[in-house]
């Protein structure tokens, strides 16, 4: 998947990797490209690798990009990294849709500056064509044919595209957008909400202790609001900071920390830039693996 880097950059990239490993206290994995089969394995060969480092720390900080893939993938990733790490935490200098918004739920902590954005949590499945197309766009489409033919207004065209569409590719689409809306719920649950004990902003509330079922709604809604295909518009949709919070979903902005924003910044356009070079879809970097 990687073609061998330069020495001179790649003596740079660490340098600077380290750099964000010593200000952080904790392993440091960037990874690029998508979350498609076979990355998992991918993963789990370099996250044994890094945790078997004399030097290992019990947090792991993943500096994620990617344009999404599958949920399938992101739970092996996930059961992967917290094998080895109590504490997983992600930073999302540019972007992280999708399937990559998923994989960031299952972190301890999320940070993020006005640039950075994650996206709606709409699963990619595999059609017929062996394509990946996103499921809830399919789903939102057949919805909408079907409530056109209980109002008597389906053409002809529309009703031969009905008649077209595979139940088992369908059935596929809902057990992937049900698969991923569980995992969310799940992990934030169980990771992201862990430290969250009392109420700080409900102003009738503040104080008081953290239930668990108040913390599974929270992740309901929050899951339900990311899989509203209606309210995003587009698979692709970048959703910033601001509007996350506004979901209720916590999230750090780095740029608060100086000296994290100029880390961050400095070695991330380096690895930016090495990628773009290279024309490489996959890069996955670490102290012990480039």
């Amino acid at each position: 998947m990687q073609q061998p880097v330069d020495n001179t950059i790649k003596d740079l990239l660490n340098s600077k990797l380290s750099a964000i490993e010593s200000h952080l206290a904790a392993d440091v994995l960037s990874y690029f490209g998508a979350l498609v089969n076979g990355v998992d394995g991918w993963f789990r060969k370099v996250v044994e690798e890094l945790a078997a480092d004399q030097q290992k720390k019990d947090k792991l900080v993943i500096i994620l990009t990617t344009p999404g893939g599958s949920a399938e993938t992101v739970e092996r990733i996930v059961n992967v990294v917290r094998h080895f790490y109590n504490t997983v935490d992600f930073i999302v200098p540019d972007y992280a849709y999708s399937a990559g918004t998923i994989f960031c739920m299952s972190g301890d902590n999320i940070f993020m500056d006005y640039y950075s954005v994650l996206g709606p949590i709409d699963p990619q499945v595999q059609n017929r064509e062996g394509k990946l197309v996103p499921a809830l766009g399919y789903l939102d489409k057949i919805e909408d044919l079907i409530e056109k033919d209980r109002q008597k207004t389906l053409t002809n065209a529309e009703f031969a595209i009905l008649q077209s569409m595979d139940l088992a590719e369908l059935k596929s689409y809902e057990q992937a957008k049900s698969l991923t809306i569980d995992l969310l719920k799940q992990w934030l649950v169980k990771y992201k909400f862990s430290k969250w004990n009392t109420h700080r902003t409900d102003p009738d509330k503040i104080g008081q202790e953290v239930t668990d079922e108040e913390k599974e709604k929270r992740a309901e809604d929050i899951a339900s609001d990311l899989s509203n295909n209606k309210k995003w518009k587009s698979h692709g949709r970048p959703i910033p900071l601001s509007v996350l919070r506004d979901l209720k979903l916590e999230i750090n902005d780095y740029s608060e920390d100086e000296q994290m924003k100029h880390l961050i910044k400095e070695y991330y356009d380096l690895f930016i830039d090495y990628i773009n070079k290279n024309n490489n879809p996959f890069f996955m970097h670490t102290r012990r693996f480039i």
